[in-house]
C-alpha cells in the first residue's frame, strides 16, 4: 500500500508544483509562474470558457490550408464601423464632438477587445546615461548616448525591467533636431577609437596578461614580435560620398538634420507568450498570469516608447515636440498603437504592419485573426483578442466581423498628426500575407477623421470599397495621412527617401548648420 501511494505522489507532483507556482505566497511577492506559451494560451482560452479555436491559415500558398488571396471572397462584412457615428447613432459633425464623445468610445473598445489597457499601478521608470561617445557616422559627426531606463520593481523584487535605448545626433547641426525612434536592436553606430599612442599601450598590457594566464604565450608572441593583436575599427570615412536614397535610413536621417533613437523592444516586453509573466507586463502582475483585458506585447511596446520619450523631453539635444515613431512588420504594429495611443509623439513611420496593425481585421485575407489567436503571436493582444477566434465557447463562436472596432479607427486615432503608411511589393519579400490592400481600404476610410479634425488625408474619397491602390511608387503624400508602396521587400528602408522630406516638410522643420 505505501508503495502504491508513493508512487501515486510521484505521479501527482508534476501537478501539485503547477499548482504552487501559480498560487501567490504569502506578502507581497508571490512567487512568479512560469508557462510555456502553450500554457498560458491555454489559462487564457480557460478564462475566457472558450473549448476551442479555428486554425489559422497557412502562409504556404502551396498548403491545403493556405490563406486566400481571392480578392472575391475577401470581405465577408465589407461594411466597416463608422468611425464617425457614436453609439447611440448620433453623427460626430464637429473636432469637440471627436475628442470629447467618440474618440473615447473608440479607445475603451481598442483597449477592451483587442490590444489590452494600460494598468494604473504601472511603476515609474528612472534614466541613466551610460556612456556618451562622440563618433562618426560616414563623414557626419555624431554624439551618441546610450540610455539605460531602471524600471521600479521594488513591489515584485525578483523580476527586473531595465529599457535599452540608443540616442544618435548629428553635431553638426544646430539643436534641438527632430528625432525619429525605430523599434529595433540598440548599439553605436561607430564607436569612436583610441590614438594609435593609446593603442600601443592596450597591446602591450594585453600581451602581459596573456602570457600571465598563459605562459606558452611567449613563445608565440616573440615569434611575432610586430603583431599588434588589438586594431582598430573602421573610422571616419570623410570621402564617403554624400548619402542618399540608397544610403542606410539613420544616415540619411542625420544627413537631413536629423537624430534617431533605437528602443529595444525586448528589454521592455519578450516577444513571446512564455515572458507574459516576466517584462513589465508580469512586474507589474507580480509575475501572476494575465486577466482577459490585460495589454498584450503590443501595448507594452508601445509604452515604453512613451517612456522613451519621457527621457528625450529632459534632452536639450533634442526637440520632443518633433519626435517620430517608426517599426516594420510586428514592431510597425507597435509603432501605430503607439501613435494611436501617445499623443505626445508627432509623426508615425508605419512600415509592412499587416493584421494588427494598419490592415482590417475582418477582412480574410493573408493574415487572419484566427492568425494572431494562436499561441504563436496572441501574446501581442488582449486575452480578449482571442474571443474572435473562438469555433466553440461558451458564448457561441465570433470572427473577425463581431470585432466592435477596425484598424481604420486605429489610424484615426492618430489624427491630425503626420501618419506615414508604408509597404513593399509581395515580389521582392513584402508577402501578400500582410494584404497591402487591406491597409490600404484602412487607411481610405480614416481619412474623414483627418479632414474633421482640419487635416488632409489621401486626396482621394473616402470609399474604401472602390478606390484602388495607386501604382507602385506613387505616393500620396500631399497631407498628414500619407500613403506609399515602395518597390522593395519586408522593410521601409526604401521609403525613407520620400519619408524624410515629407515629415520634415510637414514638420516645417529646416536643418540649421552651425557656423
Amino acid at each position: 500500500m505505501k508503495r502504491i501511494f508513493l508512487y501515486c505522489l510521484i505521479l501527482a507532483m508534476p501537478k501539485l508544483l503547477s499548482a504552487q507556482s501559480v498560487s501567490p505566497s504569502a506578502g507581497n511577492n508571490p512567487i512568479p509562474v512560469t508557462f510555456t506559451a502553450e500554457q498560458d494560451h491555454a489559462n487564457m482560452m480557460k478564462q475566457l470558457g472558450i473549448k476551442s479555436l479555428r486554425p489559422g491559415p497557412s502562409g504556404d500558398e502551396k498548403a491545403p490550408n493556405h490563406a486566400n488571396y481571392d480578392e472575391s471572397k475577401a470581405n465577408p462584412c465589407p461594411q466597416l464601423p463608422d468611425v464617425l457615428t457614436l453609439k447611440n447613432g448620433k453623427k460626430v459633425t464637429s473636432p469637440d464632438m471627436w475628442w470629447k464623445l467618440r474618440r473615447p468610445e473608440i479607445v475603451e473598445d481598442f483597449e477592451r477587445e483587442v490590444y489590452g489597457r494600460l494598468p494604473k499601478n504601472i511603476p515609474s521608470v528612472k534614466w541613466e546615461v551610460k556612456i556618451t561617445d562622440r563618433e562618426y557616422v560616414g563623414r557626419i559627426p555624431v554624439i551618441a548616448k546610450q540610455l539605460v531606463g531602471h524600471v521600479d520593481n521594488s513591489q515584485c523584487p525578483s523580476i527586473n525591467v531595465d529599457i535599452n535605448m540608443m540616442l544618435v545626433v548629428p553635431a553638426n547641426v544646430k539643436g534641438p533636431v527632430p528625432v525619429l525612434m525605430m523599434f529595433g536592436r540598440p548599439s553605436f553606430p561607430s564607436p569612436a577609437q583610441p590614438s594609435n599612442e593609446d593603442l600601443d599601450k592596450i597591446n602591450v598590457a594585453f600581451k602581459e596578461m596573456m602570457i600571465k594566464s598563459n605562459p606558452e604565450m611567449k613563445a608565440i608572441f616573440d615569434k611575432y614580435p610586430a603583431y599588434q593583436p588589438i586594431t582598430k575599427l573602421a573610422g571616419a570615412n570623410f570621402f564617403a560620398p554624400a548619402p542618399d536614397g540608397k544610403s542606410a535610413p539613420t544616415e540619411q536621417l542625420l544627413a537631413a538634420g536629423w537624430g534617431y533613437v533605437t528602443i529595444d523592444p525586448a528589454s521592455i516586453q519578450a516577444d513571446n507568450g512564455a515572458g507574459l509573466t516576466r517584462g513589465i507586463i508580469g512586474l507589474v502582475n507580480k509575475g501572476q498570469p494575465r486577466n482577459p483585458e490585460d495589454w498584450g506585447a503590443l501595448r507594452a511596446w508601445s509604452w515604453g516608447a512613451a517612456r522613451g520619450l519621457d527621457y528625450l523631453e529632459t534632452d536639450p539635444l533634442v526637440d520632443a515636440k518633433k519626435v517620430g515613431i517608426e517599426g516594420v512588420s510586428r514592431y510597425g504594429k507597435a509603432a501605430l498603437v503607439t501613435l494611436a495611443f501617445e499623443p505626445r509623439f508627432a509623426v508615425g513611420l508605419i512600415g509592412s504592419s499587416g493584421k494588427g496593425g494598419a490592415a482590417l481585421h475582418r477582412r480574410i485575407f493573408g493574415e487572419a485573426v484566427e492568425s494572431l489567436g494562436n499561441s504563436g503571436e496572441y501574446h501581442w493582444m488582449a486575452g480578449n483578442y482571442i474571443k474572435y477566434s473562438a469555433s466553440e465557447a461558451r458564448f457561441g463562436s465570433k470572427t473577425g466581423c463581431d470585432l466592435p472596432v477596425d484598424s481604420h479607427e486605429l489610424i484615426a486615432l492618430c489624427a491630425p498628426r503626420l501618419t506615414f503608411i508604408s509597404y513593399g511589393i509581395p515580389e521582392q519579400g513584402d508577402a501578400r500575407w500582410l494584404d497591402q490592400q487591406g491597409s490600404y481600404m484602412s487607411t481610405i476610410a480614416a481619412g474623414t477623421v483627418f479632414k474633421l479634425l482640419g487635416a488632409r488625408d489621401l486626396g482621394v474619397s473616402n470609399d474604401y470599397m472602390k478606390e484602388q491602390m495607386p501604382p507602385v511608387l506613387h505616393g500620396l503624400m500631399d497631407g498628414e495621412l500619407a500613403w506609399r508602396q515602395h518597390d522593395g521587400g519586408h522593410t521601409d528602408a526604401p521609403n525613407f527617401q520620400a519619408f524624410i522630406p515629407w515629415a520634415s516638410k510637414m514638420l516645417k522643420y529646416t536643418k540649421e548648420p552651425t557656423r
